[in-house]
């Protein structure tokens, strides 16, 4: 979903499915309070930091990173929403379950009430983004299967 503006964003994304769960005024207010990040040097927003960290280095300012701007200043181009999709690729081994954190039996049927969450779900190794794990990588994903499994529970 390509747009100009982010109310229009939202609504197309909110078209592509049947309960309309992307709420403009909370996207609004997210990316507001990221772009204010952009111009303060001493930023403790993670990614900011990250660019402007990488952008010290020439081969990385040429080459590799992005000038930091706001993503609501007309200027930087169209906003671009892509749809993600929760999924593992592989696992180290634990306990099987679904991408609600609903715990599986032997011949993959749920087990009502048990959840699991974190490499104890087999998490360890792929991650939700299907990216090659590196060591110090698993904390975020373990976290976001904690939630999911959470919010399920």
């Amino acid at each position: 979903m390509i747009s100009d503006n982010l109310k229009d964003l939202v609504s197309g994304m909110n078209s592509k499915e049947k309960n309309a769960v992307i709420s403009y005024t909370d996207i609004k207010k997210k990316i507001l309070d990221r772009d204010m990040q952009i111009n303060n040097r001493f930023s403790k927003d993670a990614q900011i930091m990250a660019l402007y960290g990488a952008r010290k280095y020439i081969g990385d300012r040429v080459l590799r990173t992005a000038k930091p701007h706001k993503l609501l200043d007309p200027r930087n181009g169209p906003l671009i929403a892509i749809r993600l999709n929760i999924l593992t690729r592989k696992s180290l081994g634990g306990i099987q379950t679904k991408t609600t954190g609903s715990a599986l039996n032997i011949k993959g049927d749920v087990i009502q009430g048990l959840f699991a969450a974190g490499e104890v779900a087999g998490f360890g190794g792929g991650g939700y983004h299907g990216y090659n794990a590196l060591e110090g990588t698993f904390l975020g994903g373990c976290i976001f299967s904690g939630l999911i499994a959470g919010q399920n529970a």
